[in-house]
């Protein structure tokens, strides 16, 4: 049945909550491709011996078949756009550094625009702030203090303050931090907030 194999592919993503990344489906998409390239070429086969022979009998299936071009051409545009959309959103969720089962998910291209769209970020947060810059992934809600005691859940080595304080984040360990500085790291699952 024609199309079936493209909705599979939007099946797949509204399967995975938001904020997920399903494995990208190549095999799917290239089945998704290899079926408009027939149903084209069937197209084009009937236009031919249409026009020349003046079949009018073929021009419901002319249609029927483009139509099916046109709904796997939109639903792979979906699946597409739907993965960008998601890799977009981790890029806000965990910052410049993607977790590895989630970079395992994405293919070379989300992976190349991944970096593009990291390195445009940077450069836009950069061109804020009077030469400074500004980091606008931080405080995704508004803080209620700017401290806040933060328990380490691995070892990440030495990790320095604006006041020049070098401290050493050990697991387990538990520090007062300014929260804008503790922020990625909490993303990352470096660092847990301990709330009293």
């Amino acid at each position: 049945m024609f199309c079936e194999k493209s909705i599979e592919l939007i099946k797949e993503l509204q399967r995975m909550s938001d904020g997920q990344l399903p494995a990208f489906n190549e095999d799917g998409l290239r089945q998704v491709l290899q079926e408009m390239e027939a149903l084209y070429e069937q197209n084009q086969t009937d236009v031919t011996e249409a026009k020349s022979e003046g079949r009018a009998d073929l021009i419901p299936s002319i249609k029927l078949r483009h139509c099916c071009l046109l709904r796997n051409q939109r639903c792979v545009v979906a699946y597409l756009y739907d993965r960008l959309l998601r890799i977009r959103a981790l890029r806000w969720e965990y910052g410049s550094v993607l977790p590895a089962n989630v970079r395992f998910h994405m293919c070379a291209e989300e992976l190349q625009w991944f970096g593009q769209y990291k390195k445009s970020l940077a450069s836009f947060m950069r061109s804020l702030g009077g030469g400074e810059g500004l980091d606008i992934t931080q405080d995704m809600k508004p803080p209620k203090s700017l401290y806040i005691e933060v328990r380490c859940l691995k070892d990440h080595g030495e990790f320095e303050i604006d006041d020049g304080t070098v401290i050493l984040l050990k697991k387990n360990s538990q520090h007062f931090l300014p929260r804008w500085k503790c922020e990625q790291l909490i993303r990352q699952g470096v660092l847990e907030h301990i709330v009293s």
